[in-house]
């Protein structure tokens, strides 16, 4: 994880902070200005701990992943309506009999967590009136992250080197990024020319609709199938306790893609919040055509679609996700159920189905903890085996 680029980066960035108050130390209009934007600079160091358990059908030994993420996040004050920032994480596994996807330990399931340091985001950003635009790597994160995301749950996260244009203004606003390198969990660069664009009118308080375009080109033949265009809509809505949120989207091959489809994706959900409980129930369609299934590479996956990750990819036969969830808090902690049913949308393929539970306490503005627990149970397909999976996570910020 640890590059030549990233080392050379990280190093260049920080140089460039620690001379800048030496360089500007006199008593110009422009030091001062600059010795301002120093002092309103801020340092934030994040610790993630975190256990994770799988045991899944077919693979002999199950599963044990004891990581921690370091991560400390520097952002400098404006100066003439310039900033910068640098992010930079470590992972450490503590046990490591686990499939990281990069430790050749094949004889595990995989937990995505790679070790290794990387320079998470380093950036300049100009901002003025509302408009703001952003160089280097960066976050991107749209909407519910279902189309374009972090991935923040892995402790490695996605981000996007490019550029990203920002503009609000009252009750809209829109959002454009030029990304030429994605910086994937297992700190992978996926080259390509990749245009996402997403605008929001908030019409009230209580109701928003967004509307999104992304136009994915990707340089590596083995990635070329992820070549796609997306367009579509998104709509939240609250209606005193009853709350509404529908989606829409239409995808056809883009670029080098050899598959030739048009797919349709569909999400339409509705909940009621009964006091200490809310009840939600949704339906979401990642539809197939021509053996193909509507694909979201870019999305934080994870949080979709079950916590097992059993459909990271789209099958060809497309997917189909009927889910429930009760979610409530008591005695401070945070709890969420959700049940999930999954088929095909061609010919109705059993899935199988899927149970995610979830309880979080905020013990104090620093420290958090979390447990989480995923089973699969699987259906018509031998790929999809019963899976099972524990998390137990201590988190710490300053």
């Amino acid at each position: 994880m640890k590059t030549a680029v990233n080392r050379f980066t990280l190093s260049l960035i920080t140089t460039a902070i620690l001379v800048t108050p030496a360089a500007f130390a006199g008593e110009t209009e422009h030091g001062n200005s600059i010795t301002e934007a120093l002092s309103d600079s801020t340092v934030k160091v994040e610790l993630r701990a975190r256990y994770e358990g799988v045991d899944q059908d077919g693979i002999d030994k199950d599963a044990s992943a004891a990581t921690l993420k370091s991560r400390i996040t520097v952002k400098t004050g404006s100066y003439s309506n310039f900033s910068m920032a640098i992010e930079v994480d470590k992972v450490d596994a503590l046990v490591d009999d686990y499939n990281s996807k990069t430790n050749g330990n094949t004889q595990y399931p995989v937990v995505a967590d790679p070790q290794g340091t990387d320079v998470n985001q380093a950036y300049i950003k100009y901002a003025n009136d509302g408009f703001s635009i952003v160089v280097g790597r960066q976050r991107v994160l749209h909407n519910n992250q279902r189309f374009v995301g972090g991935v923040g749950w892995r402790q490695n996260e996605q981000t996007y080197d490019g550029v990203r244009a920002q503009y609000k203004a009252d009750a809209f606003s829109v959002d454009y990024s030029y990304i030429q390198n994605i910086n994937d969990i297992t700190a992978n660069n996926v080259k390509g020319d990749f245009h996402l664009a997403n605008g929001i009118y908030t019409i009230n308080k209580s109701h928003k609709i967004s509307a999104f375009a992304y136009v994915l080109d990707y340089d590596a033949v083995e990635q070329a199938q992820n070549s796609s265009s997306t367009v579509g809509a998104l709509y939240n809505g609250n209606f005193g306790k009853f709350l509404v949120n529908a989606s829409l989207a239409s995808q056809s091959d883009n670029g080098d893609n050899t598959n030739n489809y048009s797919a349709m994706y569909i999400n339409a959900e509705a909940g009621y919040n009964f006091g200490p409980v809310t009840l939600l129930g949704g339906y979401e369609l990642l539809g197939s055509d021509n053996g193909v299934g509507f694909n979201t590479p870019l999305a934080t996956k994870h949080a979709f679609n079950g916590w097992a990750d059993k459909f990271l990819g789209t099958p060809g036969e497309g997917l189909e996700d009927i889910y429930l969830t009760v979610k409530g808090k008591a005695y401070g902690v945070k709890w969420a159920a959700t049940y999930h049913d999954f088929s095909s949308d061609v010919d109705g393929i059993d899935f199988g189905s899927e149970l995610n539970l979830i309880a979080t306490y905020q013990i104090n503005k620093n420290y958090g903890v979390l447990v989480k627990a995923a089973n699969y149970s699987d259906g018509d397909v031998a790929a999809k085996t019963d899976t099972n999976k524990v998390w137990v996570q201590l988190t710490a910020k300053f």
